[in-house]
């Protein structure tokens, strides 16, 4: 198949195109390098474009006939998006809209789209299937929301088909080390527990008091490999199932950040300084995948269970980044 990654320079982008690419599908890449790495960019062919220009859109779809997309662009910090809803609004909703449009024009059907766990806001159960409400909390959620209602009407109304895949903490990187998680600035767990074992920066527990049992944070980490299996098998399943659907992705087991950085020590066989602090806001005690229907309907096999192989993964691309250089 000929496959259209938005967003193919990024953390999750870019581990499914070398995955695609492996896989003997041909793929291109529509990036704006507003938080992508081009060195990230490896496979494939290459369009620097974003989605918020019409032109450029149009442009990548008459130079080429794709028969699916897969869309990753969004914008997707918390806090910026609390502090500038506008920019999460028009970059993550209006920019789907325009890839909508330009999928239509050519007559496209297929979309495969990265979605979130933010989509639920704060959890009513311990673990988050697909029944439970969707009450984001942030206008990051929201936008997520937004566009999988959009997908729901498209299905209906034009017979896009597409399969919104909500993600709880992806983590980990390329086994081979080709490619791996490096965001400016860095906000997730494990590569900043990483990053303070070289004393390139402290880490910084936020909450110690949380009802879990050690009080800190629970959530669920998947490995950037698993999640893109996901995608592969969700492309499949549209080949016979017509319509929008949602799957939530995750291991299914929660795990505190102290067992991270427990994990993280036996890994590097190093003591790693941090330092706890006060809650932020909007934190759920709690955050944890049912992901038995995803399992079920797209036959779907995590195969990195333990924290310690998804931690040794990005450990691997960590040192090799830190020795060549991230380009």
């Amino acid at each position: 198949m000929n496959i259209l990654v938005c967003g193919g320079a990024g953390y999750i982008g870019s581990h499914m195109v070398k995955m695609l690419s492996e896989q003997g599908h041909q793929v291109t890449v529509f990036d704006n390098f507003s938080t992508g790495n081009r060195w990230a960019v490896k496979w494939g062919k290459l369009y620097e474009g974003d989605l918020l220009n019409k032109r450029e859109l149009s442009d990548v779809f008459e130079r080429n006939s794709f028969n699916a997309v897969m869309h990753f662009s969004a914008r997707s910090l918390v806090g910026e998006s609390v502090e500038n809803p506008a920019l999460y609004y028009q970059n993550n909703v209006i920019g789907t809209l325009n890839l909508l449009a330009a999928m239509q024009q050519a007559e496209v059907k297929d979309l495969i789209f990265s979605s979130t766990a933010a989509t639920f806001g704060h959890p009513f159960t311990d673990r988050i299937d697909e029944n439970h409400p969707q009450q984001p909390i942030n206008p990051y959620g929201w936008t997520k929301l937004m566009i999988e209602q959009i997908l729901q009407d498209y299905a209906s109304a034009y017979g896009v088909n597409s399969v919104s895949l909500r993600y709880f903490n992806a983590a980990g990187a390329d086994p081979a080390g080709e490619i791996g998680e490096a965001h400016d600035p860095e906000t997730h767990l494990i590569p900043n527990i990483l990053k303070s074992v070289s004393g390139e920066k402290r880490l910084k527990v936020f909450g110690a008091d949380y009802p879990t049992p050690d009080g800190t944070c629970v959530r669920d980490y998947i490995h950037i490999n698993d999640l893109c299996s996901a995608h592969l098998l969700a492309l499949k399943y549209l080949d016979s199932h017509a319509g929008a659907y949602g799957f939530n992705l995750g291991n299914g087991q929660g795990f505190s950040i102290m067992e991270i950085l427990q994990a993280a020590i036996k890994v590097v066989g190093n003591k790693i300084p941090y330092d706890v602090e006060g809650r932020r806001s909007g934190d759920p005690p709690t955050l944890v995948a049912d992901s038995a229907l995803a399992r079920q309907e797209l036959g779907w096999q995590p195969l990195y269970i333990t924290i310690e192989s998804i931690i040794e993964t990005a450990w691997n691309w960590q040192k090799k980044s830190h020795t060549y250089g991230r380009g």
